[in-house]
């Protein structure tokens, strides 16, 4: 009698029990044989992908599961996200519907967004929409202190939100939100911001979401689909502003892209993918920062003095220009954005043919490695202290300190905003301090600093989502 025959007599418990022992067998061959294995790491991370937190990482290079890499080192930072960009993304950014410039794991399609995409957001094309950038900043510092005023405090994180998504808008549509004026979200937008966020960071996301029977979770795939008409319909208009050349026609980051030439261009469908993207990475990101930006600088008296001492310096009429020149504004920006950068998650890459050393340890060609600001952006030898917030430190930054700093990624695949991101924290950290001098965190409706602690996911956001300020 062959063994098969046994079976069907046999206990399904058996069975089960069988199946899983050799199941279990092929996973701790795996991960035993796997190279990867020998990096120093939690023994349970050899076979299983368990949840690490950021903070906790002790060592430069670390093994997180059976074929990843956390890489903590500046020189193997500096390795992995090179201008030749050798180590391309992980399949972990791939969707199976879309591509765009951050999602895509293609090195040719890539270089064409990035060469197309780049120009619009680059800090000479952004001046000509400075005065459509500035007047939101203007509109939300109002807001605020409007809020101030009836509320005995303003929730500045919520300010933020609205003034960061309304430039982006503007910037991608040719017209705002308007969330600055209603002030109240557009749940549409809002939901919408949501599920690109997360289908960005989990592309799997666009396959089941329109299955999972949860509220919250269909009406995100439903809210976006919304939004595709309107983003539509906005860039049609002005498009047909810019063809017809009138004087209602803003400068926006897809203006040139309606006259050039096929090459040299987006398709629609990729315009509207790009600008719902810019929605998605250019609002939370920059609010959050803005939000602990502020935060941190109400907390500290002698950080608050020695900034409004150097705003009093302007003109009224000062310009962005004006604010690259102040020395310790710039400082307490680079600090708020090392200690409070918004993406600081891991940015996993593969590891190219012929495999690659890292330190003492050598991981095959496939393998994960991944880089996050979190880890790196509290080194203790590049950063004395690292949990205090000390604008100071970048009166001269040491070596060691710019190789740690990466709060917008590197190498080829830096984030595209980042130029636009300083100009608003620039913008919103002057007008809100010669504005509000005197400003301090409030304590009214149980603000605390247990509001301020940080959820760490693809995104950093306070765990209060909220962050009270009063003028004094």
């Amino acid at each position: 009698m062959e063994l098969i025959d046994l079976l069907p007599a046999a206990q399904p418990l058996h069975v089960a029990g069988i199946a899983f022992i050799s199941a279990l067998l092929v996973i701790l061959y795996r991960g035993l044989s796997n190279p990867v294995a020998k990096v120093p790491g939690p023994w349970y991370t050899v076979w299983t992908e368990a949840a690490f937190k950021y903070h906790s990482i002790k060592g430069p290079i670390v093994r997180i599961a059976p074929d990843k890499v956390f890489v903590a080192d500046p020189a193997g930072v500096r390795q992995i996200h090179s201008i030749k960009g050798e180590y391309p993304k992980s399949s972990w950014y791939a969707s199976p519907f879309f591509e765009n410039v951050f999602s895509t794991t293609s090195v040719a399609l890539h270089r064409r967004y990035r060469k197309l995409l780049s120009g619009p957001m680059s800090e000479t094309s952004l001046k000509a929409m400075l005065p459509q950038i500035d007047s939101k900043v203007r509109l939300a510092v109002q807001r605020m202190g409007e809020e101030m005023y009836t509320r005995g405090a303003a929730d500045i994180s919520k300010w933020w939100m609205f003034m960061t998504t309304d430039v982006i808008g503007e910037l991608s549509f040719g017209e705002s939100f308007r969330m600055l004026e209603y002030g109240e979200y557009i749940r549409d937008l809002e939901s919408t911001g949501r599920y690109i966020a997360l289908s960005t960071v989990f592309p799997i996301l666009n396959v089941i979401l329109p299955f999972i029977p949860v509220p919250q979770i269909s009406s995100a795939f439903t809210a976006r689909g919304r939004l595709r008409p309107y983003a539509i319909q906005s860039l049609q208009r002005h498009q047909d502003l810019v063809e017809k050349e009138t004087a209602d026609a803003k400068p926006t980051l897809f203006s040139k892209m309606y006259k050039a030439g096929e090459d040299e261009s987006l398709t629609t469908d990729e315009i509207i993918l790009h600008a719902q993207l810019y929605i998605a990475a250019g609002s939370d990101t920059t609010a959050a920062t803005l939000t602990y930006l502020v935060w941190s600088v109400c907390r500290d008296a002698n950080v608050k003095r020695q900034l409004v001492e150097e705003l009093k310096t302007l003109s009224d009429d000062f310009t962005d220009g004006d604010l690259k020149g102040l020395p310790y504004l710039n400082q307490v920006i680079e600090e708020a954005l090392r200690l409070w950068a918004a993406v600081p998650t891991g940015l996993p890459r593969v590891v190219p043919e012929g495999g690659a050393t890292f330190g003492k340890h050598w991981l095959p060609s496939g393998a994960v490695v991944l880089t996050q600001a979190y880890s790196l952006h509290r080194n203790a030898h590049a950063f004395p202290q690292p949990e205090t917030f000390d604008p100071s430190r970048w009166e001269k930054p040491t070596v060691a300190m710019k190789d740690c700093f990466m709060p917008f990624g590197g190498g080829s695949r830096v984030c595209l905003g980042l130029h636009l991101a300083y100009i608003e924290l620039r913008l919103a950290t002057a007008r809100f301090f010669r504005t509000f001098p005197n400003a301090t965190v409030s304590s009214i409706e149980g603000m605390s600093d247990e509001d301020m602690k940080q959820d760490l996911y693809f995104i950093m956001s306070p765990k209060g989502h909220r962050c009270l300020i009063q003028a004094s």
